[in-house]
């Protein structure tokens, strides 16, 4: 799940958000909630490369790091919201959003949410206050790869489609592939005043890995040695 939203997580926080060493204690920024809080390791991946935490990445997971399974705001100041339990960062964003437009806070909300999490009805409940309030300083991202830990999400309880539904809800919606820059860049450059911005971003899961490519089986387990020596090639990573 973190190699399918890897290219949006660094799109937003090398391009989009107004984010840097300087401002990350500041409630003048804009700022970044991980819905789906178990893809953590691409949050921090890019955390790191930005410079915005020291830490070591291959603590990720150990005790008594501060790079826990799920983002926590109780370890780092980059990141924006704790999150793990699904759906809820979605009302988390919400909260956020209208807390700036209460506070005449100019910067923007971000939010990026799984399509299984999506089956939360938590997640349309946000939807809809968003579209009620009015939120157009808050962006959703639906990370459209089509898998969840059990498998297909149309298998599972299909909360597909995403797009007819946001817009369904009164948000301003388009579609992209998650994985073209240009497109993503032309995507969130698409806001309407007075709406919510919904992006369903096409992705594949386990993205740019051979054997991790569009199979569920890899959501919650690590590579082993020769797996991640697979993956180092398929990546063209030097140490």
């Amino acid at each position: 799940g973190s190699l399918g939203c890897a290219d949006i997580i660094t799109y937003l926080y090398f391009e989009e958000m107004d984010i840097n060493k300087d401002n990350v204690s500041s409630k003048d920024r804009d700022r970044f909630v991980l819905s789906k809080g178990h893809c953590s390791p691409a949050l921090y991946a890019v955390l790191k490369e930005k410079e915005l935490i020291d830490e070591d990445l291959l603590t990720f997971r150990k005790l008594g790091s501060k790079l826990q399974g799920h983002p926590s705001t109780s370890f780092l100041d980059a990141v924006d919201m704790s999150t793990g339990s699904l759906g809820q960062g979605v009302s988390c964003a919400v909260g956020m959003a209208l807390a700036n437009k209460l506070d005449n806070n100019n910067h923007t909300i971000y939010c990026l949410v799984g399509d299984g999490e999506a089956e939360e009805g938590i997640v349309w409940e946000a939807l809809m206050a968003a579209c009620h309030y009015k939120l157009d300083n808050l962006v959703i991202i639906f990370d459209n790869n089509g898998l969840q830990i059990d498998g297909n999400v149309q298998d599972v309880i299909g909360p597909l489609p995403l797009k007819e539904k946001a817009l369904a809800f009164g948000a301003h919606t388009v579609e992209v592939d998650g994985h073209d820059f240009d497109a993503i860049r032309a995507a969130f450059k698409d806001r309407v005043e007075g709406k919510p911005t919904v992006i369903v971003a096409h992705t594949v899961k386990g993205k740019g890995v051979s054997y991790m490519e569009n199979n569920a089986g890899w959501h919650g387990k690590a590579p082993k040695e020769d797996d991640y020596l697979i993956a180092k090639k398929d990546l063209e990573v030097s140490e």
